[in-house]
């Protein structure tokens, strides 16, 4: 054997060897085949990878195709595929899980397809899809179930759905790998791992865990918020407008509060008037409602007390001395005025005699009654005394026969007057005037009684007159008689005679 040769044995050897190991190395993986893991990103046609859920989702294409369907045709989206159905037709829904899984296929299924046939005997429509079985990377199953669509006289539709096309086979023989925050499921298919419940998060004491797909978030509970790693407090007093008038913060939370003299409304924020007046009325008498309080006001005659609730009389006869003319008597509210005996109230404050003798009075037939301030009198209704004798009204004549008169006044006339008490002085009060005038006489007039306390004074005024003046204040109930005497001469004093006036002064209990 040549060189050439036994090289070329050497290297059959050596491919042979190769050859050899390669089939025992296929053979050992061939026979760990079942404990692989397998990771699948390939979706049959009408679905695609959701990396987040890791499987298979389906393909909405009434979304993404656009007008899908025509001729007035709804558009329905089916596992798979989707289908044209009239927009009368009602959609039943039966989840149904397939008696079977489908075998494994060689190749990638196709999308559902949909074929409507239809049927003169009931005017209906019947649609049928199959969606065809799809394989996975690795060896694994998609299985897919027949769909059956169909409308009817009153076009309802009836649909099952397929077994999730995600579904692995349950073969314990087989293990998938999931994504982090994933776990396989007994079923063979990745779910979402819910550390919140599983109490497997880091979230703090003060923090809130919210489970997300394949994974978790820590936040703070409302009212919070985060500022670095805590949770603080948010004021939500600092943030207006939250209420109406007044805000109080509390951990996590806040409420709103109204003024005095005002309440939440139904939505827990706006403040309304109170109406104190309806509600809760305190005044004791008016009562005005105010935005946010009220006052109280009282009647006329009443005044507020110092807590500005209760009403207390006024005394308006403490408070004024001339608010009547005679006496003021408080009553609740209000004061009256009363005048004496022989007076009566006038306009409510002024009091004005009572004439007696023209309304009632007790003076006898032959009496006279005279009216003054405050009351009344009776006179005699002939005055004279003898040897005077009464020639007219209240007029004495003294005869010239009687031997008696020569010494005394030829005539005396009875005058009566009132005056009030107190009278400003001086005051002219009476004037005396004579009544037959003779020629070539002198006339004097003088006071010759009932002025021995000064209070009266006699002026003349004319020849045939005079006036009678008060000169000093009077103060009744009084009476004074005055005579006022005319004294006649004439001019050569052989004719010398004399008149008296008697007048009586009655001066009243009052001023007025």
């Amino acid at each position: 054997m040549t060189n050439r040769q036994k090289q070329c044995e050497k290297y059959r050897f050596t491919m042979l060897k190769a050859l050899f190991l390669t089939m025992l190395t296929l053979a050992l993986v061939k026979s760990q085949d079942t404990e692989e893991t397998i990771t699948y990103t390939q979706c049959t046609d009408g679905y695609e990878w959701d990396p987040v859920r890791q499987q298979c989702k389906d393909i909405d294409e009434c979304d993404i195709v656009q007008d899908a369907c025509k001729g007035g045709m709804k558009c329905v989206n089916h596992y798979g595929g989707y289908l044209c159905l009239p927009k009368t037709a009602q959609i039943i829904v039966n989840n149904e899980q397939p008696q079977q899984e489908t075998p494994a296929a060689e190749g990638v299924g196709a999308a559902a397809n949909a074929a409507a046939t239809s049927s003169t005997g009931t005017g209906g429509v019947a649609a049928t899809g199959i969606a065809a079985s799809g394989v996975v990377p690795g060896g694994g199953v998609v299985a897919s179930a027949a769909v059956e669509v169909q409308t009817g006289r009153n076009n309802f539709v009836t649909r099952r759905n397929p077994a999730d096309p995600q579904r692995i086979p349950a073969n314990p023989s087989h293990r998938i790998q999931c994504a982090t925050g994933y776990e396989q499921s007994e079923h063979n298919v990745c779910q979402d791992i819910d550390e919140c419940t599983a109490g497997t998060h880091n979230c703090r004491a003060d923090q809130v865990c919210i489970n997300l797909r394949g994974s978790f978030a820590c936040q703070c509970p409302p009212g919070y918020q985060k500022r670095g790693e805590q949770c603080v407090d948010v004021d939500e007093c600092t943030i207006p407008p939250y209420c109406h008038q007044r805000c109080v913060n509390t951990p996590g939370s806040f409420y709103c509060q109204c003024n005095p003299g005002f309440q939440l409304a139904a939505n827990n924020y706006t403040c309304v008037d109170i109406n104190e007046c309806d509600a809760s009325n305190q005044c004791a008498q008016q009562c005005y409602n105010i935005l946010g309080s009220f006052i109280c006001q009282c009647n006329q005659g009443y005044e507020l007390s110092s807590d500005r609730l209760n009403c207390e009389d006024i005394d308006e006869c403490r408070t004024s001395s001339y608010l009547c003319q005679y006496q003021c008597v408080n009553e609740p509210g209000k004061f009256s005025c009363m005048c004496p005996q022989g007076y009566q109230v006038v306009r409510g404050r002024t009091c004005q005699d009572i004439n007696e003798c023209e309304t009632t009075n007790e003076c006898r037939e032959d009496e006279m009654c005279w009216n003054y301030h405050g009351g009344f009198r009776c006179y005699p209704r002939n005055p004279c005394q003898d040897p005077y004798v009464l020639t007219s009204e209240n007029r004495c004549v003294c005869p010239v026969s009687n031997a008696m008169c020569r010494e005394l006044p030829q005539s005396i006339v009875y005058k009566y007057m009132s005056i009030r008490s107190d009278r400003s002085v001086p005051s002219d009060i009476f004037q005396i005037q004579a009544t037959t005038i003779y020629a070539n006489t002198i006339n004097t007039f003088r006071i010759k009684s009932g002025n021995e306390n000064g209070e009266f004074y006699l002026r003349q005024t004319s020849p045939v007159s005079a006036m009678l003046v008060l000169v000093k204040s009077l103060s009744g109930p009084r009476e004074y008689i005055v005579d006022l005497e005319m004294l006649t001469v004439n001019s050569i004093g052989t004719f010398r005679t004399s008149s008296v006036l008697r007048l009586t002064i009655i001066v009243g209990p009052f001023s007025f």
